[in-house]
């Protein structure tokens, strides 16, 4: 009986790790698909090339990303049209601030998935505008290596660069760069040998927001969660820091 309850267990966690990598690979479909529709060829599109980098990264098959490629070029299907970029904006517990970017087809039904993941969770979806003072979009190149990353040398090459700010912790790092200046830093970076992983838009806060440990972090927690696991869903950013932080 012991041996049937842990394979029981297996199976569901190999269900939700499966569930998750289906959320991600449908994102980052669409995420190919609305930037093909600037062209498809990469070579000539920065946005599709960085697209096509996080989908390799994730283990995204090919025949999805030649897939996505397509629709997004308008051959043989007309969905890559239908998609349209939406920002939402909302509080979560505490009056942290939260903002969700979403690729959908259908604006009433992604609406009406987050209201009822903010409502679940102890927050409330607002109007446009409430929150996005809050945060700053910038761009986002970021490094992985097999092992820590020296800051001397890349500081060397980010004097050169429209850095806004960098992070290094072993092997991993971001740098952050408005976003006129984002294409020519992935590239730099490439092309000086430093492990680039990809690179993206993402709204930085501005102002932040502290939550002790407790309820309304653990509400805010299960909301962000609850976010991030809706396929209509491209990204969720909030301004939650630790008390320590701020």
């Amino acid at each position: 009986m012991a041996g049937h309850s842990k394979w029981s267990q297996i199976k569901r966690q190999k269900a939700v790790v499966d569930a998750k990598r289906g959320v991600v690979f449908t994102r980052l479909a669409r995420e190919i698909t609305v930037a093909a529709r600037q062209g498809a060829d990469p070579a000539g599109n920065f946005q599709l090339r960085t697209a096509l980098e996080k989908a390799r990264a994730a283990g995204v098959p090919n025949a999805n990303i030649e897939r996505a490629i397509a629709k997004g070029a308008g051959q043989g299907s007309e969905e890559g049209d239908s998609f349209e970029e939406v920002r939402y904006e909302g509080y979560g517990p505490g009056g942290v601030a939260v903002l969700v970017e979403a690729f959908t087809d259908n604006r009433n039904r992604t609406a009406a998935d987050l209201r009822l993941a903010f409502g679940k969770n102890g927050g409330n979806l607002g109007e446009n505008g409430c929150v996005a003072y809050l945060f700053a979009l910038l761009g986002v190149v970021w490094l992985e290596g097999d092992g820590p990353l020296e800051e001397e040398p890349l500081l060397e090459l980010l004097m050169e660069q429209e850095v806004v700010s960098y992070a290094l912790e072993g092997p991993q790092g971001e740098i952050w760069c408005e976003l006129p200046a984002l294409e020519r830093l992935h590239r730099s970076l490439a092309q000086a040998g430093w492990p680039v992983q990809g690179a993206e838009l993402r709204w930085q806060p501005q102002t932040l927001v502290a939550l002790p440990e407790g309820e309304q972090l653990s509400q805010l927690e299960r909301l962000l969660d609850s976010l991030e696991n809706l396929d209509d869903v491209r990204s969720v950013s909030c301004n939650l820091t630790t008390p320590e932080a701020s």
